[in-house]
C-alpha cells in the first residue's frame, strides 16, 4: 500500500523527513568540513582574525538553517497523463517538464542518510541524457519510490518513444545508406560511355 498516493494532475511534495535530512546534511558538512579548520583558526589566531573568519562562517550556517525550510516548501512534483513536471527554488525558480515518451530509465536511489530518514530519490533519465551520469530529473524525498517508479513506467509503456515515431512512413537511415551504396555500385559497374 502506498504511503503517499501519487494522483494524476495533483502536485505532491517530498516527505517532511526530507527537511530533517537537509538539516542532518548541514550538520555533517559543518562537522566534517568546517570545524576541522575553523576551530584551530579561532584558537590559534589573534582575536581580530578569529572574528573575521568565524563570523562570516557562522552567518552562512545560520543563513542555510533559515533557507532549508524555504527550499523544502518550494519543491513540487506533478504527474500528468503526458509528462512529469517539477518546480523548485527559493530565489531562482527552476521548472522542468519531462514527457513520458522521452523517458528511457527510472531508477531508485537511497544512500545511507536517506535510508536513516526512510525515503528515497527517483531518478528519471531521458534519451538525451541516458549516456551521461546525470539524470533529467531527480524526485527526492519519496517515501514509496516503487509505487512512483511503477506509475511512471506504466505511462512510459503506453507511449510511443520519440525515437520510434515516424519510422513506419519513412525508410530508416540504414536503408537509405544501403540504397545509396547500391546506386554508387551500379554507376561503377556500368560501362563508361565516351
Amino acid at each position: 500500500m502506498s504511503l503517499a498516493p501519487f494522483r494524476i494532475g495533483e502536485a505532491f511534495k517530498p516527505v517532511p523527513r526530507f527537511r530533517s535530512y537537509l538539516y542532518a546534511s548541514l550538520v555533517l558538512a559543518v562537522v566534517l568540513f568546517i570545524l576541522p579548520w575553523l576551530v584551530p583558526v579561532v584558537i590559534l589566531s589573534p582575536a581580530p582574525v578569529a572574528l573575521a573568519v568565524a563570523v562570516p562562517v557562522l552567518a552562512v550556517i545560520v543563513f542555510v538553517v533559515y533557507w532549508i525550510p524555504l527550499y523544502y516548501e518550494s519543491i513540487t512534483y506533478r504527474l500528468t497523463v503526458t509528462e512529469i513536471t517539477w518546480q523548485r527554488g527559493v530565489w531562482f525558480r527552476q521548472t522542468g517538464i519531462v514527457p513520458y515518451n522521452r523517458i528511457t530509465n527510472v531508477d531508485i536511489i537511497q544512500g545511507p542518510l536517506m535510508r536513516f530518514f526512510s525515503f528515497s530519490a527517483v531518478r528519471v533519465q531521458t534519451a538525451g541524457y541516458s549516456a551521461q551520469a546525470r539524470a533529467e530529473i531527480v524526485l527526492t524525498g519519496i517515501a514509496d519510490p516503487k509505487d512512483l517508479q511503477e506509475k511512471i513506467m506504466n505511462f512510459v509503456r503506453r507511449t510511443t518513444p520519440v525515437a520510434v515515431e515516424g519510422e513506419p512512413e519513412q525508410p530508416s537511415t540504414v536503408d537509405a545508406v544501403v540504397e545509396e551504396l547500391r546506386a554508387i555500385r551500379r554507376l561503377l559497374e556500368s560501362p563508361r560511355e565516351k
